[in-house]
């Protein structure tokens, strides 16, 4: 899968390209690692683990786009209904040299955005409103070219991919401690009981260290490509400044939603411009999906500085 942005005017990056190729190797390592030791704990029910396993990795890569608009409330919107946001991607598109992607908006006051899609040619770009009343045109411009570089670089479906071992760890292990698949049928005498209490015990271990491990790549690798975005934007729309503006009055207005909301939010951090999180939040999140404000700030005050404006 080519991250580079080859076909894209988007600025290639090496550094993603290889923190991408190396994720997917690990993942892939880890999921047939993790699915072997399934078949061998779970003899009796290696058909359900691969129909299992199979079919959620389907549905969330062929419809990562549908179930993430759905989660957020989004829909889409013709020209005709929101001519602004479709005139930027437009322009931004024609500048990139790349398909445009449906474009979404989310009646959400929480002042975000995030790309998804399993391919430029399948993407979508949502926005909230909240978003949309609180940014001028450049900074709005600035947040959707960072979004269009993740589709153009194709680690939106990297991120995707990856996520998916998680979510197939954790539901490995609520089957296995809500049903009785591992107990292979028979007779329930005690030495049957003892080698399900076993499995139980085995499968949720082994789970939650798969949920772990992929939690760690996928975060390492979500903190880079935020950064590669912000620059990729900044290179393309050649104002890293109205960026800078965007991300500060984006992370300052979220700290201001109610709670609620932003829980409601955060299980999509890893897919938004910024973190659904509050500032103290922020501070205490070591392995964040983002990196941090300040960290962002900088680098683009660095471009800023090489572009000369």
């Amino acid at each position: 899968m080519s991250a580079s942005g080859t076909h894209t005017r988007f600025a290639p990056d090496r550094g993603l390209t290889g923190r991408m190729v190396t994720t997917m190797f690990l993942i892939g390592l880890l999921y047939v690692g993790f699915t072997g030791i399934l078949i061998v704990l779970l003899r009796g029910a290696w058909p359900l683990i691969v129909l299992l396993s199979g079919g959620l990795f389907i549905a969330q890569f062929w419809f990562s786009d549908k179930i993430t608009q759905r989660a957020m409330g989004a829909h889409e919107v013709t020209p005709e209904q929101y001519p602004q946001l479709h005139g930027t991607i437009d322009r931004l598109c024609a500048l990139a040299d790349m398909p445009k992607p449906r474009v979404a908006v989310a009646d959400n006051d929480m002042p975000n955005a995030f790309a998804t899609g399993r391919n430029p040619n399948n993407a979508v770009v949502c926005v909230t409103t909240g978003l949309l009343r609180r940014l001028e045109p450049e900074e709005l411009e600035g947040v959707l070219a960072h979004e269009l570089s993740h589709v153009a670089h194709r680690d939106v479906a990297v991120m995707t991919i990856a996520g998916f071992l998680g979510v197939l760890a954790g539901a490995i292990t609520r089957i296995a401690l809500y049903t009785g698949m591992w107990g292979g049928g028979g007779n329930r005498n005690n030495n049957n009981n003892d080698n399900a209490a076993i499995a139980i015990v085995l499968v949720s271990l082994v789970s939650m260290v798969v949920y772990a491990i992929s939690f760690l790549l996928t975060r390492l690798l979500s903190r880079y490509r935020e950064l590669a975005a912000d620059r990729a934007a900044a290179q393309l729309t050649g104002r890293p400044s109205a960026l800078a503006s965007a991300l500060t009055k984006v992370t300052g207005q979220i700290g201001a939603i109610p709670t609620q909301d932003l829980r409601k939010a955060q299980p999509y951090n890893a897919f938004f411009f910024a973190p659904a999180l509050s500032a103290k939040e922020v501070a205490s999140q070591l392995m964040s999906t983002h990196p941090s404000l300040e960290q962002r700030l900088a680098q683009l005050e660095k471009i800023s500085g090489e572009l000369g404006r």
